[in-house]
């Protein structure tokens, strides 16, 4: 009898271990993986969703890119290494904010590479050439877990137009035209990439790049579109710390012109993470419900490049602007 009355307490602490276990999991989705990753872009392939991040760690350490899918937004499986050094021979700094798109059964990830800096930057020292050269790059795979290849063998931009630091870049296809988003140091540039993604086609005065920069502007471009408005995103403050936040504009067309709204996610006192930023939007298929992946430092946090990848829910007020956004750890769930 007491061996029973055991196995029965037994049977009882772990089914409540288990529901326990399964509870915990419902309610504690953010950050969405382990392991510290930044700047995530979001994206829907078919039945899966996709996540594809910064390994966040110092410069010389960021020198790949995992990937990581999911089929309900809640158990996540890590793809290693689907770009890294060994694929891209003009890398020799930091590789970061991957973004991609698929044209013609194959999967274009584009990166930024190098830190490219100039003369009269502060980062910029003439005695050590490892970021005197790089930029924004591109690479090609069958599918979305790689493996990558580097599609040029150097920088799809390098230079500097408009003033804009060329990283960050962020692809929006529109009505078969592919808009090339991107740009540092507070100014956002705008092209449209060609038909193998290889250059850009001229605007209408003859360049390929025309500045679009809102005000308050700085850095991590993204654009969706929902209900025939075009939402135009960006980061503001420094990356480095508690002052980064998204904000947003809309307009009737992906080329603007975009007048700042304001901002719907930011840290503030009380809150259980900082500096929220450099995200990317997801909408569930067959929905009017949509998600906002981003990175953010948890409390406490003493290294800059401890970052993780969360998601929480982004809903909209009946005139279409978008309602503020409240970091969670229960982030979303698969219903």
């Amino acid at each position: 009898m007491k061996t029973k009355v055991l196995f029965l307490v037994g049977n009882l602490l772990l089914s409540g271990w288990a529901f326990a276990q399964t509870s915990n999991e419902k309610q504690h989705n953010n950050p969405i993986f382990e392991g510290w990753y930044a700047d995530p872009e979001g994206i829907v392939f078919g039945d899966t969703y996709w996540v594809y991040p910064t390994f966040s760690d110092d410069y010389d350490k960021q020198l790949h890119f995992d990937a990581f899918s999911s089929k309900d937004l809640v158990h996540w499986q890590k793809h290693e290494r689907i770009l890294d050094t060994t694929k891209i021979k003009w890398l020799r700094q930091a590789l970061w904010a991957p973004s991609i798109i698929e044209k013609d059964e194959k999967y274009y990830l584009f990166f930024g590479a190098n830190d490219i800096q100039r003369p009269g930057r502060d980062g910029y020292d003439p005695n050590n050439d490892i970021n005197h050269f790089g930029g924004i790059g591109v690479a090609v795979a069958n599918s979305p877990s790689g493996p990558f290849e580097d599609l040029l063998g150097k920088p799809l931009i390098s230079e500097f137009h408009n003033n804009a630091q060329p990283i960050d870049q962020f692809v929006f296809e529109d009505q078969g035209t592919y808009y090339f988003f991107y740009g540092g140091w507070s100014h956002c540039n705008l092209g449209r990439l060609n038909a193998d993604f290889t250059g850009f086609l001229p605007w209408e005065d003859g360049n390929l790049f025309k500045e679009i920069t809102p005000e308050g502007y700085v850095e991590g471009p993204f654009m969706f579109k929902r209900n025939g408005i075009y939402y135009f995103m960006w980061s503001e403050g420094g990356w480095t710390n508690g002052s980064y936040k998204v904000a947003y504009a809309m307009a009737d067309k992906p080329t603007g012109p975009y007048k700042r709204i304001g901002t719907i996610l930011e840290s503030k006192e009380g809150d259980i993470a900082t500096g929220a930023g450099h995200h990317s939007v997801i909408n569930r298929p067959g929905t009017d419900e949509w998600i906002i992946v981003y990175h953010r430092r948890p409390i406490p946090n003493l290294d800059r490049d401890h970052r993780v990848t969360c998601m929480d829910k982004m809903e909209f007020n009946a005139d279409g602007t978008i309602k503020p956004i409240k970091m969670t750890f229960e982030g979303v769930g698969s219903h």
